[in-house]
């Protein structure tokens, strides 16, 4: 069955919205607790084919090779969602993860991981393709405040999912893939029975030419719209900045701190709580008072502050400066990522969602590819150093952002 939104005015459809969006949340939180139920079982799979010490480079190189086809397929299927609607391309990502998973969990042989991470990459188009669902459905004014949502249901499902990976490994080691699958697939069940396309045929994109299949020609088209390119650059340094943090700090607690995996785990587990308040919580609230543009800048300030923090606290042991540094900086990527991304959405029409989510999400699969090699090398060397660059970056993306973006991010195109 595929129900489509008609096309009168959304504002007659909110209802009708609220139940969408509401579905939206839903299935949002079952494909976060898969994956998060994997997390802390994927070092113990990779040593059954590789010695202990070359397992941090397999798992490095089962995400290096899933951010590359992520890279390549996003753009694409972004651009096939503007031409054939949201739903069959993210039920063409949904089953790509289902597939992905079942033969990590089947496994037996190294090889069978990296084609699964292979299948799920090249299908991963379910969160750009949600993005320009929300966007398809929504006025520009209360995007923000629904990416918000969104992000908030991904960090419910974290909370929870690796305690429950764990659990679930314990038993056996190929029990939670087999479990995200199961729970990807009802998200699957939930899009095909009860979500309506939400791109009705008339505001669909009209050609599809070999171009479509060309990622970087998806590239070349968003970035010669000026105002679009400084939103995504913006992005970049956002990205680029809290790359640093995400891919570093787990390390870092342990060389620095000499902590463990109990209390890194506690720590995690307030930066999921922090998440969850600053997107559904505090978020909304702001935007009742401040404009995007404004709340978008005190996100980045306060991030790079938080980068700062943990610079200091190399040199100035405690845990009140390292707990201040996490609040900061996941609170202020929870203002700016989802501020940025209600901004990203009002820079093109409708036709073009998909495709510029997509290459949204490429240039984030590369900032995964690349980052990691880079902030190893700093780090290596000089740990403050490495934070001192991101904060750095940080305010870049704030010099950027108070130049050239307006307050309302209410423009087309050119």
């Amino acid at each position: 069955m595929d129900k489509t939104l008609s096309g009168h005015n959304k504002k007659n459809t909110s209802k009708s919205n609220r139940y969408v969006l509401g579905i939206i949340i839903g299935i949002v939180s079952l494909n976060s607790i898969g994956f998060s139920i994997v997390l802390p079982l994927l070092p113990f799979l990779v040593s059954k084919y590789l010695p202990s010490n070359q397992v941090v480079i397999g798992m490095s190189a089962l995400l290096s090779v899933f951010a590359a086809c992520t890279f390549f397929s996003s753009p694409i299927l972004g651009a096939l969602s503007d031409r054939y609607g949201r739903k069959k391309i993210l039920l063409i990502s949904l089953l790509g993860s289902v597939a992905g998973f079942v033969i990590f969990g089947v496994a037996g042989a190294l090889w069978v991981l990296f084609l699964g991470r292979i299948i799920d990459g090249l299908t991963a188009g379910n969160i750009s393709t949600l993005y320009a669902y929300i966007s398809d459905v929504t006025e520009p004014e209360e995007r923000t405040k629904y990416f918000g949502y969104l992000g908030s249901a991904m960090g419910i499902g974290k909370l929870g999912g690796p305690a429950l990976g764990g659990s679930l490994g314990s038993i056996d080691i190929g029990l939670p893939f087999y479990v995200t699958a199961v729970l990807i697939f009802i998200s699957s069940l939930a899009v095909y029975f009860l979500l309506p396309e939400s791109l009705t045929p008339e505001k669909r994109s009209k050609n599809l030419t070999l171009a479509s299949i060309n990622t970087f020609s998806h590239f070349k088209e968003m970035f010669s719209y000026q105002k679009v390119k400084l939103i995504l650059v913006t992005g970049m340094f956002f990205y680029a900045g809290l790359g640093i943090f995400q891919f570093n700090f787990t390390i870092f607690l342990k060389d620095i701190y000499n902590w463990g995996p109990e209390l890194i785990g506690i720590l995690l587990t307030v930066v999921g709580v922090c998440d969850i308040f600053t997107r559904a919580i505090l978020l909304p609230r702001l935007l009742q008072y401040f404009n995007e543009k404004s709340i978008a800048m005190s996100g980045l300030t306060v991030l790079a502050i938080g980068l700062a923090l943990i610079m200091i606290s190399v040199y100035v042991h405690s845990i009140a400066v390292v707990a201040c540094a996490v609040i900061f900086i996941i609170s202020g990527a929870g203002l700016f990522e989802t501020t940025y991304s209600g901004v990203l959405s009002q820079s093109v029409g409708e036709s073009n969602q998909g495709k510029l989510q997509g290459v949204n999400q490429s240039l984030q699969s590369a900032n995964n590819m690349l980052l990691p090699l880079g902030a190893a090398t700093v780090y290596f060397y000089y740990p403050g150093m490495l934070y001192t660059t991101a904060s750095v970056i940080v305010l870049t993306a704030v010099f950027i952002y108070a130049k050239y973006i307006p307050k309302t991010g209410l423009f087309r195109d050119k």
